[in-house]
């Protein structure tokens, strides 16, 4: 039995999908920051290959297929961003600014974690597109000498803390205008951040969708210029 239902193409595919719906549930009844629905069904995904000797292969060759939802999801994420484009238009400066600080603080940081911790060059590269969608990130790495299957971790990792600590962090600093909450967390945290700010709002969810994009584009240029210096 367990044979038979490895070899399917759609055991990947079933698997990830039940194991997501377990973590929606979780987060529904315990509306804990923590019970972060991704982080829950990644935990008994990989509970389950090892409880059943399963190999990964075997899962990913159904589980891929829900990667094509990758692209489209994102460019959705354009429809609260046109409904507040009259804030774009009102704030481009501060808009921008924010966006401009967020990538220098996150290119900073591992630059100086990376020099703290004696990381090699590979390593280092590997880490640097961690803030951005996991699209772009895979192919900045690569083309920088890094491993992309380490810089996808490391883009998991990033988005499911941040979408788990943002709201905490925002009140502990008392950030409370819903622009710069959607710029922080887009800024930091790409498309699991922007899952968590669109439950905050409307304003924070389009922020947050604007600068997935331009935090991209942004990181591609500065990871050219910081991954030299290593």
């Amino acid at each position: 039995m367990n044979e038979i239902l490895t070899k399917s193409v759609f055991f990947g595919m079933f698997l990830t999908l039940v194991c997501y719906e377990i973590g929606l549930w979780v987060k529904k009844k315990t509306r804990l920051s923590v019970a972060n629905p991704l982080l829950i069904a990644t935990l008994i995904i990989i509970a389950v290959l090892l409880l059943f000797h399963i190999d990964y292969d075997n899962y990913q060759n159904g589980a891929k297929y829900i990667q094509y939802f990758l692209t489209p999801a994102t460019v959705s994420l354009a429809v609260p961003l046109y409904r507040q484009l009259e804030l774009l238009k009102k704030y481009p400066k501060a808009i921008i600014g924010g966006i401009v600080s967020g990538v220098a603080t996150a290119m900073v940081s591992i630059f100086l974690l990376s020099l703290a911790f004696g990381l090699t060059h590979e390593q280092y590269v590997t880490l640097l597109p961690k803030s951005i969608t996991t699209a772009i990130g895979m192919g900045v790495s690569e083309k920088m000498g890094g491993i992309p299957a380490l810089t996808i971790a490391a883009i998991c990792i990033t988005g499911i803390t941040g979408a788990i600590l943002a709201e905490a962090v925002c009140k502990l600093f008392k950030i409370e205008e819903p622009i710069a909450k959607g710029l922080a967390i887009g800024t930091s945290a790409h498309a699991l951040g922007t899952s968590k700010a669109m439950e905050l709002g409307e304003v924070e969810g389009a922020m947050s969708s604007l600068s997935i994009v331009v935090t991209g584009i942004l990181t591609v240029l500065a990871v050219s210029v910081f991954a030299n210096l290593i």
